[in-house]
């Protein structure tokens, strides 16, 4: 009986404390909680993280195709994927070769529409941010992140919608000028990056530490004439030279019998980026964390069967007149393929046409700068992707000493890089034309290109195989789909 009393007692306290709703729940945390824990800020920081990385559907910042990559370098004079003769290609990126880009073409939709779609979780995740009283430096890299897909948004598009709150509809956003965009981007960073992790690499491979903050902070000041009228040549290099304090130097190009290309300095472009003189990078492991396609895409079928074991997509080439910038002294001329190739294939430096009838399946110069590592397959390799690296910092460095009448403190920026590259020093000091020159050598295919060629004045020029183009193309316009949604957007002229 005193079992039968004790057990009728524990049952009657165990269903009292099932239907007590004040009791403490120890398996669930609240929102405030959780977004206030590093655990839980990783978590709200991760959801905009992975808005950066290539894949696909024209999503990412680089390594898939359709997006953001492609707008901003087949639309230079560095790559384009031909339309080929037997049918292949669409002509989409010829399109952007020549200049002749629509409004309702896919690829600037798709970057449009990611670019959105990437600043709407960084709100969301300012916002957890916030409301739990996060650690300041998770807060101020939820900050930094939005900066910078605004940063590119204004680049591309100019005057554009603008919100830093998910509680409005679409079709209701306001749109504001390119440089209240700019001045924005500008107050986001500099009111936080000095707020950021100066750790390097482990947890902040691939994030925004305080380098990477600064290093975006240079580009956005670099190209400021640009945005806004006024040149901030000073501001450049005051924040390029901040990352002098994070210790990067230029990785070593010297002779590597081990790697596929034969020197060191393409471990800039392997697997796990150097450190040394990787600022920002992209993690990317195929089929898992984005995908890195750039040279799967470039090589014909046979070639890259016989090299890697996987057909190529025979897609993007490099124009000749580009590829023939390069002397061969510089090891950098070593991602190039034309001539005879494993496979039985010969790349002919050579394209009549891109769009009509196309180029010939072989026409056309192929890059291997990001020599495919495992995990790979048919559908991409495992290369990270440089955002940021020391290089181009240095060579802005040169650019804003030469700008402001002081290139005699520039030529030590700019050899620095030529040597590493196997080339002379230059024999007097660096000219704009020298450093656009050695961008053009030192970041081909890396995404800053058309950047480079609005600043120095080239991107309007004739190319091989266009006249010159109208004012109007510095600025890409504004897709016809976002115009349909929100009636109150203006397109940019032109167009």
């Amino acid at each position: 009986m005193r079992k039968i009393f004790l057990f009728t007692c524990f049952s009657f306290l165990f269903f009292s404390a099932c239907t007590n709703v004040d009791e403490h729940v120890y398996d669930k945390y609240s929102e405030k909680d959780f977004y206030g824990s590093a655990e839980g800020a990783n978590v709200a920081l991760a959801g905009v993280y992975a808005k950066i990385g290539g894949n696909w559907g024209g999503v990412g910042y680089a390594g898939a195709d359709n997006g953001w990559y492609d707008l901003n370098t087949m639309s230079t004079d560095e790559q384009v994927i031909p339309h080929r003769n037997t049918g292949d290609w669409q002509l989409d990126f010829a399109r952007l070769h020549l200049h002749q880009w629509l409004p309702t073409d896919y690829i600037i939709t798709n970057t449009w529409n990611w670019l959105y779609s990437s600043i709407f979780s960084a709100n969301l995740a300012v916002a957890q941010l916030e409301n739990a009283n996060a650690d300041p430096a998770k807060i101020a890299e939820a900050r930094v992140l939005r900066a910078f897909f605004y940063y590119l948004l204004m680049d591309d598009f100019g005057s554009v919608p603008f919100y830093t709150e998910n509680t409005i509809t679409v079709d209701k956003l306001p749109q504001v000028s390119r440089s209240e965009v700019y001045q924005f981007v500008v107050n986001e960073l500099t009111n936080n990056v000095d707020k950021l992790s100066t750790n390097k690499g482990g947890e902040y491979y691939g994030r925004f530490n305080r380098w990477a903050g600064y290093a975006l902070l240079a580009k956005v000041y670099l190209n400021a004439e640009v945005y806004t009228g006024t040149a901030k040549w000073n501001e450049c290099l005051a924040a390029c030279e901040k990352l002098t304090e994070g210790g990067f130097s230029l990785h070593p190009g010297a002779a590597n019998a081990s790697s596929p290309l034969g020197y060191q300095y393409y471990e800039l472009f392997g697997d796990k980026l150097p450190d040394d003189e990787t600022i920002l990078a992209i993690y990317v492991q195929a089929n898992v964390v984005s995908r890195n396609i750039f040279t799967i895409r470039s090589l014909n079928g046979p070639n890259a069967l016989s090299l890697f074991g996987f057909n190529g997509w025979n897609g993007t080439i490099v124009p000749k007149s580009y590829y023939e910038k390069f002397s061969d002294a510089d090891i950098r001329k070593k991602q190039f393929l034309v001539g005879a190739q494993p496979g039985g294939v010969t790349y002919t430096p050579e394209v009549t046409s891109l769009d009509n009838p196309g180029a010939d399946r072989n026409a056309g110069v192929r890059n291997i700068k990001f020599y495919p590592v495992a995990p790979m397959d048919g559908g991409g390799a495992s290369n990270d992707f440089p955002i940021y690296r020391y290089a181009d910092i240095l060579l802005m460095q040169a650019e804003c000493h030469v700008r402001l009448g002081n290139a005699a403190q520039a030529k030590s920026l700019v050899d620095a890089v030529r040597v590493r590259a196997g080339l002379n020093a230059l024999t007097a000091n660096p000219t704009l034309t020298d450093i656009y020159n050695e961008r053009v050598l030192e970041l081909n295919w890396e995404g800053h290109h058309r950047q480079d060629m609005i600043r120095f004045g080239t991107f309007l020029q004739p190319n091989d195989f266009r006249g010159a183009s109208e004012e109007h193309r510095k600025l890409f316009p504004i897709p016809t789909d976002a115009l349909n949604t929100n009636p109150a957007l203006k397109q940019n002229p032109g167009y």
